[in-house]
């Protein structure tokens, strides 16, 4: 993982649906789906302090109580107004204290800033009182999630910079251009967030298909609610299904869907973690063995930038 010096699973588990936004998910289910994707070979779990405002890091607090020798990444940032100022030492510290108690630690292993505004990675005393906390012992590393290309390649430049955590899946590929040969050069980790396209991607989904009023693929496909991005990775729904239904064929043989989108970003060079999310433990154990099956052709790899191109790109390169 980058400068953090730890090895993880290439797969790992996003604990966002864990906490809200995707539906009521019970807290015994949900600690299922944790320890079905540990038994699975998961060794990262990527929280945010913001996920049912702190739920999702309580929950996967439980689960590192009783698997020791994980490694936890949390994000903070998003539970206050954003604006740079908020950005502040004395801030940190109370993020920290919060997550720490929430996660049931002393050391943080890995603190990322919560897509902040594009100003806070200018700021070189942000990145002071970062350094600040790691000589405190509050964490052990730091990183950024990121909306933008450009956002990325600011913080790549970083020394203290462990990870960068980015949008990266098969309806998002502007990141393979100049993000992760960057990260990959300067020896800084790259995780890839929203690998389904919001479930777009695991081939589920239709025309018809109705999602609950607390489910972002519902309220927030206009960003009503916080960056249009982060649902169905801003893609519109119609244009995504039809791309998904271009992407079939290409599937190999034995492989779902989903487990072939998430071998596509597995196969992408300088990949630290891919982290998907799991409502249930048969969904932890699928996406899990995505890691178990060969590299996708060199084929197959140009025909998905090919339908990118013709029914993607023109939507989402120029905006992230």
């Amino acid at each position: 993982m980058g400068r953090t010096g730890r090895r993880v699973g290439v797969v790992g588990l996003g604990a966002w649906q864990l906490g809200a936004d995707w539906g009521e998910v019970d807290e015994a289910d949900a600690l299922a789906t944790l320890d079905a994707a540990v038994d699975a070979g998961v060794t990262f779990i990527d929280t945010a302090d913001v996920y049912g405002d702190g739920r999702s890091e309580r929950i996967v607090g439980k689960l590192i109580k009783r698997r020791p020798g994980l490694t936890v990444a949390t994000k903070m940032g998003r539970r206050v107004p954003q604006t740079p100022e908020a950005y502040t030492l004395e801030n940190f510290r109370a993020w920290n204290d919060r997550s720490r108690e929430n996660l049931g630690v002393d050391t943080l292993d890995l603190v990322q800033l919560h897509c902040p505004p594009s100003a806070v990675y200018e700021d070189d005393r942000v990145f002071d009182a970062l350094d600040t906390l790691v000589s405190e012992g509050r964490i052990a590393n730091y990183g950024v999630s990121v909306e933008t290309v450009s956002e990325a390649l600011t913080a790549i430049a970083r020394p203290g910079v462990a990870s960068v955590q980015i949008i990266l899946n098969a309806f998002r590929l502007k990141p393979l251009d100049e993000v992760l040969p960057a990260a990959e050069k300067a020896g800084v980790g790259i995780i890839a967030r929203v690998p389904l396209a919001s479930g777009l991607l695991s081939g589920k989904y239709g025309p018809q298909t109705v999602f609950g009023e607390d489910d972002h693929r519902n309220y927030n496909r206009q960003g009503e609610a916080f960056d249009v991005g982060e649902t169905f990775s801003g893609v519109e729904y119609g244009v995504g299904l039809q791309a998904v239904d271009r992407l079939r064929p290409l599937v190999p043989e034995g492989m779902t869907m989903a487990q072939f989108a998430l071998r596509w970003v597995v196969d992408q060079s300088g990949v630290s973690a891919v982290i998907p999310g799991a409502r249930n433990p048969a969904q932890a154990r699928s996406n899990a063995a995505a890691a178990e099956f060969p590299p996708l052709s060199a084929e197959v790899q140009s025909a998905v930038r090919d339908v990118y191109d013709e029914l993607i790109r023109p939507q989402v390169h120029h905006r992230w």
